[in-house]
Parts: C-alpha cells; structure tokens; sequence
C-alpha cells in the first residue's frame, strides 16, 4: 500500500517502479487511487488495478515510466469498458486511442525499427514490448 511522507507525497518505495520513476503527480494520482481503493474493497488486487485505471486516464507508459497524456480519457478496450469486471483488452499503459501519428512518436523516440511501415496495432504491440523491455532493463 502506497504511504506518503510528511509532505503527503507518494514514499517512492511504496510504489511500483515505472510509477516511482513517473513524476510527482503521477505518483500522486496512482497512490491516492490505490488508498481510496484499499479503504473500500480491502483488497490489494482490485486496488491496484483500480490505481493503475486511474493512471492510464491521465497518463501513459513510454519506456520504463508514465508520461501525462495529451487528452484525459481511456487508453484501451478494457478501460473503456470499466466497472469491476471490465471487458475488453489491456493494452499494458500503451494509449491506444492515441492517433497513430502519437503511436508513430512514441515508436520513434523508443527507438522501434520498422515503424513506419507498421498499423496502429503492429505500432501498439511494438510500443508494449519496448515498454516491459525497458522496464525490465531498469529494473536490474
């Protein structure tokens, strides 16, 4: 469970590691998410997956962190759908309603080869496994 310090910011240590290295009020918006989710369904699970819905309205993942999206809104099929047992698929913090001009500059700046000859989903699943594989990479 995230805890905060005495400026009631988010303890970086209490937090997943691509939100740790996420700014402040990313930190912010999945930790009180989470808290709030904790105090009402009391469990750890469905808190963390409410934490992580919340983020992904605002932000996105690009690499081995969150950066803020340029429009607030869901970022695939399973946020859209919502509720407590949401439909659709996840597409791991990768804005997938972003256009694919956005997709093709995130491919771009995470150094995909090929990209310009891919699809808005090649773009997504590329951008997803650049994603865990620069996560992982920062997490050794």
């Amino acid at each position: 469970m995230p805890k905060t310090d005495k400026n009631d910011n988010p303890i970086r240590s209490e937090l997943p590691s691509t939100i740790a290295r996420s700014d402040k009020k990313a930190q912010r918006t999945f930790a009180e998410a989470h808290d709030s989710a904790l105090e009402e369904y009391e469990s750890e699970e469905r808190a963390h997956r409410v934490a992580y819905a919340a983020l992904k309205h605002s932000y996105e993942k690009v690499g081995d962190h969150w950066e803020a999206k340029e429009h607030r809104g869901p970022s695939d099929s399973r946020a859209r759908s919502g509720g407590p047992n949401p439909g659709g698929t996840s597409a791991e913090g990768v804005d997938a309603n972003a256009t694919k001009d956005h997709l093709l500059d995130v491919a771009r700046r995470l150094d995909i080869h090929g990209r310009s000859r891919m699809n808005k989903d090649e773009l997504i699943h590329a951008i997803e496994k650049a994603n865990r594989s620069a996560t992982e990479q920062s997490r050794k």
